[in-house]
């Protein structure tokens, strides 16, 4: 199971850059660049609910839940 973050979509789509997007949100870009790459552990709904509000998004465009295939053993 894992989480995918569409991040980066949701900024194309509304032709947004990510300092942009830091500046909006008020978030350094290092942590939105962990947070864009998936590489984070976590994310407090208040900083979803600023970046939801800044790409007027709803939370399932940035976060989609997709199963990992079972790899099978030959």
């Amino acid at each position: 199971m894992a989480i995918v973050v569409n991040l980066d979509l949701v900024m194309a789509k509304r032709k947004m850059s990510l300092n942009e997007l830091s500046d909006k949100v008020g978030l350094t870009l290092s942590n939105l660049s962990i947070l864009k790459t998936g590489k984070a552990k976590a994310i407090r709904f208040s900083t979803l609910e600023s970046i939801c509000s800044v790409l007027k998004c709803q939370p399932g465009d940035i976060l989609e839940f997709v199963e990992e295939e079972e790899k099978t053993i030959s």
